[in-house]
């Protein structure tokens, strides 16, 4: 069989396998492998008319199979989908589409005044459909190159500007020719889709069942402000595989959801996004014994995922969970601050990565790729460019990386240089807290605690003057019913900024 150079071919190839099988569902419909190829390809023959290949399309739809078909519309037109999100604010999205450069927006009719207004040209769903121009989409195919863009997607920046970064067909394809095989993913499982389509997890849920011919259902992101319905939901969808980030994992295992019901077909439970606390593992470890489990790491800019670690059976009893080793075909090591590749155990550098799955950069963004797209200090004899993830990470004994915390979570406080996560994974060793979250207030020089359990917060710094340096124990700690959560699953620290602030 010839390389994969194309995405498409992994859909094609699972519509001629199984032509009528059902590739992805949400709420209330779905499609079938062909009947996928055929919808796209008409979409695609009306973008194809309005714009050239290896251009952005920003599409913005709902969470359901028609979004779906308007990205592998794009992608036939040899363009490249960004996805918005209808739930962000106007100004988000006016934001993205400036830095797109006015860009074809694809939007379902029902949102038509989302974009009233905003910078690019507008066309409606019921617009493109109709008959493939057969002849037009083999000449963009017969045109196609493997490191053309196959999406950007947008995350936040530093400066309030949110930055898009630019993934190649190769590199997805890359990643998922090792992703679906090494953790067994085939043609019977159905995975359940939690992320929503701006974040690179769906990437991970989409290629994975497009390259395995599965099935993918869309899960209503209403469903986990109700656990109880979630679980009925996945019982009833006959769900697999779960590939969430933690926070969704969580929700689940924090409000004791499967003290209802437990759905027993699923077999295989990855997470990534933040540190998983080991007390809610254990929590679903416990539900389900013979499932295998995987702690994934890795930001959008090396697409979806660097390192993995599969977890023994049984519950984890150490303190903390490595991220692993690097998936094939990626280098990950550490570098110290002047620059030194760090393979001693137990010393801390920032991690880095080079190989294939390295993104393209930051669309339209130059200065912003340049600082974080950079030429391996460790070689000097020919260009091989790393990204520097401003992770920090140590080795343990094993050898398997350990995530210690963001760059930007490191604080020096009384002369001492601090890992807040350390402080935060120190806090969720006591039984009665279940998630926690610090911050820095530098203007009253203060740590500040946050937590979600039943614990007292005087009880908290009196737990953890007996686990840390007196510098690390939090000045105050506060009790929070719960921790709102961004778009992505995570924990929203901006947001408990701006309310402790």
């Amino acid at each position: 069989m010839s390389r994969v150079k194309n995405v498409l071919e992994y859909l094609e190839n699972s519509a001629r396998r199984d032509p009528h099988k059902i590739a992805f569902a949400d709420e209330t419909q779905s499609v079938g492998y062909a009947e996928l190829v055929r919808r796209a390809r008409g979409m695609a023959t009306s973008i194809a008319r309005l714009v050239p290949p290896r251009t952005p399309v920003a599409v913005l739809g709902e969470k359901n199979i028609h979004t779906l078909c308007a990205f592998f519309a794009c992608v036939y037109a040899g363009c490249f989908y960004v996805p918005l999100n209808p739930r962000h604010p106007a100004e988000r999205r006016q934001k993205i589409l400036s830095a797109l450069g006015e860009p074809l927006i694809w939007v379902q009719e029902s949102m038509k005044e989302m974009v009233c207004g905003l910078p690019g040209k507008i066309v409606c769903d019921r617009e493109t459909e109709g008959e493939a121009d057969e002849a037009l989409l083999q000449g963009i195919r017969d045109r196609h190159i493997d490191t053309n863009p196959l999406y950007v997607m947008f995350t936040s920046g530093s400066t309030g500007t949110p930055k898009g970064i630019a993934v190649s067909h190769r590199s997805v394809i890359d990643f998922i020719e090792e992703f679906v095989p090494l953790f067994g993913i085939g043609r019977e499982d159905v995975i359940a889709n939690q992320a929503p389509f701006d974040f690179d997890v769906s990437v991970k849920d989409i290629y994975s069942t497009l390259k395995a011919g599965a099935t993918m259902q869309i899960l209503p992101k209403k469903l986990f402000s109700f656990p109880s319905m979630l679980i009925d939901h996945l019982i009833e969808r006959k769900v697999t595989t779960l590939i969430w980030a933690v926070s969704a994992l969580c929700i689940l295992s924090t409000l004791r959801a499967f003290e209802y019901k437990v759905p027993d077909r699923i077999d295989k439970i990855l997470f990534s996004g933040e540190a998983m606390p080991v007390k809610q593992l254990n929590v679903w470890k416990e539900y389900f014994p013979k499932a295998m489990f995987v702690n994934l790491y890795g930001p959008t800019e090396i697409t979806c995922n660097c390192t993995y670690h599969i977890l023994a059976a049984g519950a984890y009893e150490k303190e903390v969970l490595p991220i692993g080793k690097p998936f094939p075909n990626e280098r990950v090591f550490l570098l110290s601050e002047d620059g030194k590749e760090i393979t001693a155990p137990r010393v801390t550098g920032e991690i880095c990565v080079a190989g294939t799955a390295l993104s393209l950069g930051y669309y339209n963004a130059p200065q912003e790729s340049a600082a974080a797209f950079v030429q391996n200090p460790l070689q000097s004899a020919f260009f091989e460019q790393i990204y520097k993830t401003g992770d920090l990470a140590y080795y343990d004994e094993a050898g398997d990386l350990c995530f210690v915390g963001r760059k930007d979570f490191q604080i020096k406080y009384q002369g001492h240089r601090i890992e807040l996560a350390e402080i935060e994974n120190a806090m969720l060793m006591l039984p009665s807290v279940r998630r926690a979250v610090c911050l820095f207030d530098a203007a009253a020089e203060k740590i500040v605690a946050f937590f979600c359990g039943e614990a007292d917060p005087a009880q908290v710094r009196v737990f953890l003057r007996g686990r840390l340096p007196s510098y690390m124990v939090p000045q105050r700690c506060v009790a929070v019913e719960a921790f709102e959560l961004t778009e992505n699953g995570k924990i929203d620290r901006k947001k408990l900024k701006e309310m402790y602030f």
